[in-house]
C-alpha cells in the first residue's frame, strides 16, 4: 500500500525558523503532499527542537564524530524518510552521504546562487558580503544538495531589494521574511508531489 503523504525529516542546527515556516505552511495547506516526521540535529540546545516538540513531531539529535553520517541515516532510514531538507543545518554532508538520495536533499541557502555561496557562506556572513559589495539585489535560492556546498541544482529563486540603511541583520530579517519563508515551503511541496508522482 502506497503512503498517502511523502515522510519529510528536516536536519537543523539553530533556532528553526526555517522549520516554523515549513510546518506553517504543512499546516495551511501549502504542502499537502509532504508530511514532517522528523527532525534531526548536531546541536542538543537548538531552539529548533523545541519548535519540533511543540508541533508534534520527533525528535533525534546526534553529535559530530566518527559516526555522526552513520547515525542519521540509520534514522533516516528506520523512520522511512523520502524527503530531506537542510534548514539552518551547519554541517556539511560527504559525497557518501548525498550520494545515497540523489534530488532527495533540499537545502535554503540566503543569496542568490551562484553569489555569495559556498564554503564559509553561511548565516550573517551572507549578508554581510552582500552589503560589503554593495549589490542592490540579493535573495534566497532552494537547490538540491550535492557534497558540493550550495553546488546542486536550483529549484526555486526569490531576489529581495538591498535597502541603502540596510545593516546584515535587518538584510537577514528581510530575505528571510520575503524570500527564504516563502520558496522553502513551496519547493518541499514541489518536490513531494514528484516524489508521490514517482510513487504512483
Amino acid at each position: 500500500m502506497l503512503t498517502k503523504t511523502v515522510n519529510i525529516a528536516v536536519l537543523v542546527s539553530g533556532s528553526g525558523t526555517n522549520l516554523q515556516a515549513i510546518l506553517d505552511a504543512q499546516k495551511s495547506g501549502i504542502i499537502k503532499n509532504g508530511h514532517v516526521c522528523l527532525v534531526i540535529s548536531n546541536n542538543k540546545s537548538a531552539y529548533a527542537l523545541e519548535r519540533a516538540k511543540n508541533a508534534g513531531v520527533e525528535c533525534a539529535v546526534f553529535e559530530k564524530n566518527a559516526e555522526f553520517e552513520q547515525n542519521i541515516i540509520s534514522c533516516l532510514e528506520s523512520h522511512g524518510i523520502d524527503l530531506i531538507v537542510l534548514a539552518g543545518f551547519m554541517c556539511i554532508l560527504s559525497r557518501d552521504f548525498t550520494s545515497r538520495y540523489p534530488d532527495r536533499i533540499i537545502n535554503v541557502h540566503p543569496s542568490l546562487i551562484p553569489s555569495f555561496c559556498g564554503k564559509g557562506f553561511y548565516g550573517i556572513h551572507v549578508h554581510e558580503a552582500a552589503l560589503e559589495r554593495g549589490v542592490k539585489l540579493t535573495g534566497a535560492t532552494v537547490h538540491f544538495v550535492n557534497e558540493i556546498p550550495d553546488g546542486g541544482r536550483i529549484i526555486a529563486q526569490k531576489a529581495v531589494k538591498v535597502r541603502d540603511n540596510d545593516t546584515p541583520e535587518t538584510l537577514q530579517r528581510r530575505v528571510m521574511t520575503q524570500a527564504e519563508w516563502i520558496i522553502l515551503p513551496r519547493a518541499v511541496e514541489q518536490i513531494s508531489k514528484e516524489i508521490m508522482e514517482a510513487k504512483s
